[in-house]
C-alpha cells in the first residue's frame, strides 16, 4: 500500500511571471508583476512563440529547475531519472528531478534544485534513510516525521561543469552556470543543474525510491509506493549515457523495460535557447546521442 508521508496546502506556494532577455552571449531573467499561486501559474503555462532562437525578449509563466544528477555507486556512474504522470499534459515520461521555483528563491534557484533532490530522490539503507549535504549546506529532511533518517552518515552533492553561456537573475550571475532553455509549449524558463551525488563509503544494500506530490481534494499529498519505486538509472560509459535502463533495490541493479518509453522535454533537441517539443521517444533520444 502507498504510504502518505506529508500533506501540504498548495496555496502557500507563490511564484512570479518572468521577463526574459536572451542574446548570443547569455540570458537574463527577472520577476514580473504580482505573485501567482499554483493554479494561477498553471493557467499561464500556455504555448508561446519566439521569432529568433538566439535573440529575444519575452514574458513567461514561471521559472523551473531540473537536476541532472550523476549517482556514483560501486565505482560506476549513473544518471538518475524519475517517472512522472503529467495530468496537465496527459502523458507519462521519465524526467530529471525537477520543480517550480517559488518567488523568494528566483535569485537562488540552486536552493530549489537541491531541495527537490531531498524531496524526490530517497536513498534507503538497512540502517535507515540517507540525508545529504551540498558543501556546507544540509539538505532538508522533508519526511522526518514519517521516516528514520540516519544521523551518522549522509550523501554529498557537488556541482559538475556548468554550461558555456552565462545565466543571470537581474544583475546577479548564477555561479553554477546551469543550462537554460525556454520551453515554448509551457511558456517557461527552465534551468538544468549538473550535480554529482557521492555516497558514504559504508553504504550497502541501497534502494532508490521516488516520492512525488499529487493534488488531491485541494491538498498536495506526497506518497511513497514501494511497489512502484519510479526512480531509474541510466549507466554512463566514460561520462556518456548508454542504452540501458535500471532500477536499484537492496543493492541489486535490475533491468527496466524501455518499451513505449518517453523522456521529458529536457532530453529533446535544443534550438539555440529554445526547446519546441513536449517529450521525446527513448529510441529517438538514443539516436540523437549516437547510441
Amino acid at each position: 500500500m502507498p504510504r502518505t508521508l506529508i500533506r501540504k496546502d498548495p496555496s502557500n506556494f507563490k511564484t512570479l511571471q518572468l521577463f526574459v532577455e536572451a542574446s548570443t552571449e547569455g540570458l537574463s531573467y527577472q520577476g514580473l508583476g504580482m505573485p501567482l499561486n499554483f493554479a494561477q501559474m498553471l493557467e499561464k503555462r500556455k504555448p508561446v512563440a519566439v521569432a529568433d532562437n538566439q535573440r529575444f525578449a519575452v514574458e513567461l509563466a514561471n521559472l523551473g529547475v531540473s537536476v541532472r544528477l550523476t549517482l556514483c555507486w560501486q565505482d560506476r556512474e549513473y544518471w538518475v531519472l524519475v517517472r512522472q504522470r503529467r495530468a496537465d499534459r496527459g502523458d507519462v515520461v521519465l524526467k530529471l528531478i525537477s520543480g517550480y521555483v517559488p518567488a523568494h528563491e528566483l535569485n537562488l534557484p540552486l536552493l530549489t534544485a537541491i531541495q527537490e533532490v531531498a524531496e524526490e530522490c530517497l536513498l534507503e539503507t538497512p540502517e535507515g534513510w540517507l540525508s545529504g549535504r551540498f558543501g556546507d549546506t544540509w539538505l532538508p529532511t522533508p519526511y522526518q516525521s514519517s521516516l528514520h533518517y540516519r544521523e551518522t552518515a549522509h550523501f554529498s552533492l557537488s556541482p559538475l561543469s556548468g554550461a558555456a553561456r552565462p545565466v543571470q537573475c537581474g544583475n546577479l550571475k548564477l555561479l553554477e552556470r546551469p543550462r537554460a532553455y525556454v520551453h515554448l509549449p509551457t511558456a517557461s524558463l527552465q534551468l538544468v543543474y549538473d550535480l554529482r551525488l557521492d555516497l558514504p563509503k559504508e553504504t550497502r544494500q541501497l534502494s532508490l525510491l521516488h516520492v512525488d506530490e499529487h493534488l488531491e481534494d485541494g491538498q498536495l499529498i506526497a506518497r511513497l509506493n514501494r511497489a512502484r519505486p519510479d526512480l531509474f538509472l541510466i549507466p554512463l560509459d566514460q561520462g556518456r549515457p548508454t542504452a540501458e535502463l535500471l532500477t536499484l533495490k537492496q543493492g541489486q541493479l535490475l533491468p527496466a523495460s524501455t518499451r513505449g518509453l518517453w523522456l521529458a522535454e529536457s532530453f529533446a533537441p535544443q534550438d539555440g535557447w529554445l526547446v519546441h517539443e513536449e517529450r521525446i521517444r527513448w529510441k529517438a533520444w538514443l539516436s540523437l546521442q549516437g547510441i
